[in-house]
């Protein structure tokens, strides 16, 4: 089981990977839900190509920070082909958790900063 420190040492996560663990949060969701949410979350800035998405959630795979949900492609029989579902892991949450609180901390940091005047 990953400690405190070992999550705070794999932060900060990269855009790309925050947006897809951000994207899975409320639930499961297949890699189009999650290509298609990521464009929009971010307004455009991040655009996955199939390829790419699928290797991040590969990596994510292997890390352990999310799971494929076999069910789903299992109850989505009308579907010319399965449509493999991801969700967070609890691994994957507390880093989430970590990162939303890391970027809190930054932005309060933020605002509590008077600058100083020309």
């Amino acid at each position: 089981m990953e400690t405190e420190s070992d999550i705070k040492s794999i932060l900060p996560l990269t855009e790309a990977t925050f947006f897809i663990l951000i994207s899975l949060s409320p639930g499961p969701k297949h890699g189009y839900a999650i290509m298609k949410e990521v464009t929009k979350m971010s307004d455009g800035r991040i655009t996955f190509s199939t390829g790419t998405l699928y290797g991040a959630l590969k990596r994510l795979l292997d890390l352990g920070w999310i799971v494929r949900n076999d069910e789903a492609a299992e109850r989505d029989t009308e579907a010319s082909r399965s449509r493999k579902e991801y969700e967070l892991t609890s691994l994957g949450k507390n880093i989430l958790n970590s990162e939303v609180a890391r970027m809190k901390d930054l932005i309060q940091l933020a605002i509590s900063v008077k600058p100083r005047e020309a």
